[in-house]
């Protein structure tokens, strides 16, 4: 079912394939009912306009965790660098200000909740049920780990925990996602209901 963006989402920078984006909207839309949904790894806001979007229509919240100041693979020298993204006054990288204007452009900020920390911070005093996790944060094995530690738990019976880019051959993608998508399922508190691409979605058993 093709779904309708206030945004032309091809302009939005990010990694996330049309076929992912469209899938964390129908399961925004599914989440609803259950709860808020939350993010880990917003970068530029294309994950966040998809489910952002399908909150507005269900009047829910989407929580778009991120300290912006990229991943590991996105500082000066790595693979996927941007120079249009780095504050060369404070040497750093900055997806916020890029976030907050696709967001805007979208007419989501209603229904997105940018907050800007690291996971682990912004997880400390958390006490809001969730009816959806998407993790997309830093793909180190370190950060993979503590997205999923941080948030699975919050995830209501019958919701979902959507992790994006795993790769079950090393030789096609990092594996840290695709440990947590195997410690999820190994723990039992999960079961697999689909695979669209590299975007894994479970449910909370």
């Amino acid at each position: 079912m093709s779904i309708q963006l206030s945004v032309d989402i091809d302009n939005i920078k990010g990694f996330l394939a049309a076929s992912e984006g469209e899938a964390l909207f129908h399961l925004a839309t599914k989440a609803a009912p259950l709860g808020a949904c939350l993010e880990v790894g917003s970068y530029c806001g294309k994950s966040s306009v998809y489910l952002g979007s399908a909150c507005r229509e269900s009047d829910n919240i989407l929580f778009a965790i991120d300290h912006h100041l990229g991943s590991e693979e996105h500082q000066p020298g790595e693979e996927y660098h941007d120079p249009d993204l780095f504050d060369n006054g404070a040497q750093l990288m900055d997806s916020f200000r890029t976030f907050r204007a696709n967001i805007r452009a979208a007419e989501l900020e209603e229904f997105v909740v940018p907050v800007v920390a690291p996971s682990a911070i912004a997880a400390r005093r958390w006490n809001t049920p969730l009816g959806l996790v998407f993790i997309d944060g830093g793909h180190s094995r370190e950060a993979a780990l503590t997205d999923y530690r941080c948030w699975a738990r919050h995830i209501v019976p019958g919701g979902f925990l959507a992790i994006h880019d795993i790769f079950p051959d090393p030789a096609d993608g990092g594996q840290a996602p695709f440990e947590i998508y195997q410690l999820a399922l190994a723990s039992g508190q999960f079961e697999l209901v689909e695979m669209v691409d590299t975007l894994g979605i479970l449910r909370r058993i």
